[in-house]
């Protein structure tokens, strides 16, 4: 007994361990919408591209080129690729794993409607055929590649993933386990709602590595002791009350507009968020080749939002409900919002579930506001999947039910900067913030940064000094 738990508590030491707030939700990548899920994912899969630093699509598991406007030939880079269980993976596993996209239930299939044919041409080079011409289309290309083999068996990927990544996945229980290939290290996932008790934890040696959903206070704090390092990222996450259109008086224009007005978004930034936040105009950040620099913040004007309630014919107060996660900080900023709405005479009442429950609930289009964010998001195509009419669910993210002919039109052209001013305008969403990126190390452990999008890529390479104790 005391040799094993000694066993342990030994194993334990030697692994890296992260501590997040939100949990793992889905590791099958057809699937997996979430922000926690699709960070993992990165690591445990590959995808055909990736993106470098200025948002552009470049080669992953193969190069390209494109035959025709509607024709795309990928070759798979001549490097061997294999599989977590040993199998290599060759372009039967791309046209299986796009082709299982267009037969499976999954607000991410959607994004390759378009796509007429898929078809493996020899081992190493994979034919798509579109329906359309689309410039985009590469861009959309990062679903992690899965073994035809077990697509066709119907492997369940969630419960048991087998990709082609760094790391591999040895169990999920009450804390998330993966193993890098490269050289063996244990790195494991602990999810903890609480951002105080993360930072304990942390302070404690109980965990290595935090990333993200801290209040300002806390990142201060640990700025200030011994034996931490903090790193910190501009970020580019949207943040942004999404708005049930389907609501009588959510769906005049007057009314969202009194909504931006009546959010103080730089006091929130200054004061509610981490450094590296700043308030935002469009899902894409000014500085992405899709984004718009032309756009400036709704200033917070009480008084004007209150006129334009008037002007709706609102009743003052309007009362609304807005649904969040029950994480600390979510919670806190939905008082600040609240406070900030009841000087323009908006009532707003706090709904607050656990992660799966809240989410579930906007998927499900359950809610007359919510607060969440966009992460990851690197092509302009975002805005066809969360306001275009085509995209209301089930077959993408238009969850409130947005309808504009004119903006229909707009994103048919690829007119990024008259889409940006068009949505700016009409107030689908009520943009926010991009929510500065942290990272907070114990000493020993190097090679983990803040990300502008706040990825996990570092886990591939992280180290972490063995120096005898925890």
């Amino acid at each position: 007994m005391l040799v094993a738990c000694g066993q342990q508590q030994s194993n334990q030491q030697h692994e890296i361990r992260m501590a997040v707030a939100q949990p793992v939700i889905n590791l099958d990548p057809r699937y997996a919408t979430d922000a926690a899920s699709a960070r993992v994912n990165r690591l445990l899969y590959q995808s055909l591209i990736q993106f470098d630093s200025h948002f552009q699509p470049q080669a992953q598991l193969a190069n390209w080129r494109q035959i025709s406007p509607q024709e795309y030939l990928f070759t798979l880079i001549s490097s061997p690729t294999k599989f977590h269980d040993g199998t290599p993976l060759s372009a039967a596993d791309v046209a299986a794993t796009y082709q299982s996209m267009q037969q499976i239930a999954s607000p991410l299939s959607a994004e390759f409607a378009n796509i007429t044919q898929v078809q493996a041409v020899d081992s190493q080079h994979v034919r798509f055929v579109l329906k359309q011409p689309d410039p985009d289309f590469v861009a959309k290309l990062i679903i992690g590649i899965l073994p035809a083999s077990l697509i066709k068996a119907g492997h369940d990927f969630n419960q048991q993933p087998i990709g082609s990544g760094p790391l591999r996945f040895v169990r999920h229980d009450a804390s998330l386990l993966l193993q890098r290939l490269a050289d063996g290290q244990f790195i494991r996932l602990m999810e903890i709602k609480d951002p105080t008790v993360r930072v304990l934890k942390l302070m404690h040696s109980e965990v290595d590595i935090l990333q993200g959903d801290l209040p300002p206070e806390l990142v201060s704090y640990l700025n200030k002791q011994s034996g931490v390092k903090i790193s910190v990222s501009e970020g580019a996450n949207y943040s942004y009350l999404g708005l049930n259109l389907r609501d009588q008086t959510l769906r005049m224009p007057l009314v969202r507009q009194a909504l931006a007005y009546a959010i103080d978004t730089q006091k929130i930034v200054r004061y509610g968020l981490v450094p590296g936040s700043r308030a935002a105009t469009a899902i894409l950040p000014p500085q992405h080749w899709a984004g718009n620099a032309q756009l400036t913040p709704y200033p917070y004007r009480p008084e004007y939002a209150k006129t334009l309630l008037k002007q709706a014919g609102v009743e003052l107060p309007l009362r609304l409900e807005y649904k969040t996660s029950s994480d600390p900080q979510r919670l806190r900023l939905a008082t600040m919002l609240q406070a900030q709405m009841r000087a323009a005479g908006i009532q707003l009442n706090i709904k607050s579930h656990d992660w799966g429950t809240f989410f579930g609930d906007i998927q499900q289009g359950h809610f007359q506001m919510y607060g969440l964010t966009w992460v990851g998001i690197k092509t302009p195509d975002i805005y066809d999947k969360a306001f275009a009419t085509s995209a209301i669910p089930p077959q993408g993210f238009n969850r409130g039910h947005y309808q504009d002919d004119a903006l229909d039109k707009l994103l048919q052209q690829r007119d990024w900067p008259a889409v940006t001013q068009r949505i700016h305008q009409q107030l689908p969403y009520i943009p926010l913030w991009y929510e500065g990126q942290v990272v907070a190390l114990r000493d020993g452990v190097e090679g983990f940064h803040a990300n502008l999008d706040g990825n996990w890529d570092d886990l591939a390479k992280v180290k972490k000094q063995m120096n005898g104790s925890n």
